[in-house]
């Protein structure tokens, strides 16, 4: 779709810019959840990821049970938000819902799984990890096979469902949080800024320096680096260590 810049001449937007476009022009609302409770449903959880397409670090993975008594405004897509609303919906989401839980995947299980398979295996983990046991799950795009409740994948879920938003929202501030505290032990990748994804000095600094331990060695800006790969032998020397073994753990819930 083209666009028009100041002198008035035509461009073509990327396929992201069309995406945002997209996604701003969604309502995010409670109607999935509201036909889920209607039909019976008590416990209905919002489930979304983080993190799918970054480079370093892992993909983290919410899950949300909001409580249909109360309502939290200004719920929407993580990826539409500013960092500092997030932080607040972040903690607001946590304080009303009925039960939230985060759940992580770190880069040897991605590299040894692929991303889309250790992105289902975070949103169980975060699912299994919520205390009260949903009845139904709404998931961006996804279905969890692994789990046996009902469930409803949505398209563009995290800019449409509350549930999923509030979900993606706790997921980002979390995996933000992570990223952020690594910053100054590779300061080189700017993940304070970056986050982990791909972004010009991002991709400079692994062309100069090669991949630090917590890159995900099967995207291909990581191994197309041009610098020896010395975390491969790292890898493997510690493959026998459970502390490094890659298991994926729930890093943390809360239930009212």
């Amino acid at each position: 779709m083209p666009s028009r810049n100041k002198a008035g001449n035509e461009k073509q937007l990327s396929k992201s810019a069309l995406k945002l476009r997209l996604l701003k022009r969604l309502k995010c609302t409670t109607r999935f959840e509201r036909e889920l409770w209607t039909g019976g449903a008590q416990l209905v959880a919002g489930v979304d990821e983080v993190g799918r397409g970054a480079l370093f670090g892992p993909v983290v993975a919410g899950a949300v049970i909001l409580d249909p008594k109360y309502r939290i405004k200004g719920l929407r897509d993580s990826k539409l938000l500013p960092a500092k609303t997030r932080e607040i919906l972040s903690e607001r989401i946590k304080q009303h819902c009925i039960a939230w839980a985060i759940a992580a995947v770190d880069v040897a299980r991605i590299d040894q799984l692929n991303i889309y398979h250790a992105t289902r295996l975070a949103m169980t983990e975060a699912v299994q990890a919520l205390c009260p046991v949903p009845d139904c799950l709404l998931i961006d795009a996804l279905k969890l096979p692994s789990l046996t409740c009902q469930q409803k994948a949505i398209i563009h879920g995290d800019a449409l469902s509350a549930s999923i938003a509030a979900a993606s929202i706790v997921a980002k501030v979390e995996r933000d949080r992570m990223i952020s505290a690594w910053d100054p032990v590779f300061p080189a990748y700017k993940l304070a800024s970056n986050k982990g994804y791909r972004s010009p000095a991002h991709i400079a600094a692994l062309r100069e320096f090669g991949p630090s331990p917590l890159h995900r060695q099967s995207f291909a800006p990581v191994w197309n680096s041009t610098h020896p790969q010395e975390v491969l032998e790292f890898m493997l020397e510690e493959a026998g260590d459970p502390e490094t073994s890659g298991e994926t753990v729930p890093i943390e819930s809360c239930q009212e």
